[in-house]
């Protein structure tokens, strides 16, 4: 798939809810993600590589949500390798009251397949 195909592939997956499947479809085995240094204060590392482990982490901050009340995905935006998205969502955490999330990712494709992603928030 071209980085467009990928980009479209992602945002009608993320329309449907269906994070497991785009991670399970279009990530590469030898992914890389990225996070702001603040996700250190909710335990999570700021980069992790392998997809097993993004699964896991993934799974980690799934288990860690106890209700979405709604989410957003712009249309991507393609640069040679590279798309972007913006993603939002209302929800409530675990033992935490409701609150809305905003932030941009950024991601590469090579091979047809998603090998870095960066979400900065």
């Amino acid at each position: 798939m071209t980085t467009l195909e990928v980009a479209n592939q992602y945002y009608e997956l993320v329309k449907q809810n269906k994070q497991e499947q785009i991670i399970n479809e279009l990530y590469s085995q030898d992914i890389v993600n990225r996070e702001p240094e603040h996700v250190v204060a909710m335990g999570f590392p700021i980069i992790t590589k392998g997809l097993d482990a993004v699964k896991a982490k993934s799974k980690a901050r799934k288990e860690m949500i106890e209700q979405v009340h709604s989410g957003y995905c712009s249309e991507p935006v393609v640069c040679g390798n590279f798309f972007s998205v913006v993603l939002r969502r209302e929800l409530t955490m675990k033992g935490k009251p409701r609150m809305s999330l905003e932030e941009i990712a950024v991601f590469e494709v090579k091979g047809g397949k998603i090998v870095s992603e960066q979400f900065f928030y």
